[in-house]
């Protein structure tokens, strides 16, 4: 996934007016104009980084002949210590764009760590990792490529992208039957179908219909490899639900296709990045 460089600008630009509403008060009055200093990215953690470019960015439009040394790229693994990048420009403008610089590429590397966490869990069985619509409004782009990042996959990216029925399509939509068939009479044929199923009644339903990819929801592992007995590759299956680290392989080892986590984009850890001025 590659991300826009348009949407990328927004989002630092309303990072930015939010965080420097009229000036920084502290920057603006303490530092002269022409002073000119020396940062550095440094990692307070091992993990995977994401989102250096982004980062570098703020400095940027900040300031547009502001100076870069990189050494780590996304998807490097880091090693508490590592310096990811040596920045330098004028003070005001490495301490005016240090929180958001930092905001962004601590949340982007805590998602690609999660995602790789999850990734190596499962290696080994088959099972693709992929995230969700679980994403903070407004930062979907940018979870989603870190989920890349991190070796996962992406699931659909919006309600456009794929025909997904769940739970209360299915109900208020008449049953599983009644619903997929009206839904093909107007989908273009470019369009996949994925259904939610909650039973293994359900699930045997969903294959008399032929929909594309089938949707564990919230079940245990045994009925999950009952599941997959019964669909024998006639659709990808997909769990999902209250997946969790420690049940994780158990799931993969169902041999279930894919696994959907909205944990690894709403509920991670931000990755402790530091930027530091270089003292003379």
């Amino acid at each position: 996934m590659m991300l826009n460089k348009f949407y990328i600008d927004r989002l630092i630009e309303n990072a930015l007016l939010e965080d420097i509403n009229y000036i920084d008060v502290a920057t603006d009055y303490l530092i002269p104009e022409t002073q000119e200093n020396t940062a550095q990215f440094i990692a307070k953690a091992d993990g995977v980084l994401c989102g250096i470019d982004v980062a570098l960015r703020v400095f940027e439009l900040i300031q547009p002949d502001f100076r870069a040394e990189v050494f780590k790229r996304d998807g490097d693994v880091l090693r508490k210590g590592d310096v990811i990048a040596k920045i330098s420009g004028y003070t005001r403008t490495l301490l005016k764009g240090e929180r958001t610089a930092l905001n962004l590429i601590q949340h982007m590397s805590g998602v690609a760590t999660a995602t790789n966490k999850a990734v190596k869990i499962v290696e080994g069985t088959g099972a693709a990792i992929a995230d969700t619509r679980k994403t903070l409004p407004g930062l979907r782009p940018i979870e989603k490529y870190a989920v890349t990042v991190g070796g996962g996959k992406n699931h659909r990216y919006n309600l456009s992208d794929c025909a997904m029925l769940k739970d209360n399509h299915v109900d208020a939509g008449g049953g599983i039957t009644n619903a997929v068939n009206t839904l093909r009479e107007k989908l273009g044929h470019t369009v996949k179908v994925e259904l939610e199923v909650r039973s293994l009644d359900e699930l045997r339903e969903a294959l008399s219909v032929d929909v594309d990819i089938i949707m564990l929801d919230n079940m245990s592992c045994e009925m999950m490899k009952e599941a997959v007995a019964l669909t024998n590759g006639r659709a990808k299956l997909e769990a999902s639900g209250g997946i969790t680290a420690e049940t994780l392989r158990a799931v993969a080892e169902t041999g279930v296709d894919i696994i959907s986590m909205g944990a690894i984009t709403h509920s991670v850890t931000a990755f402790d990045i530091s930027l530091k001025i270089v003292k003379d």
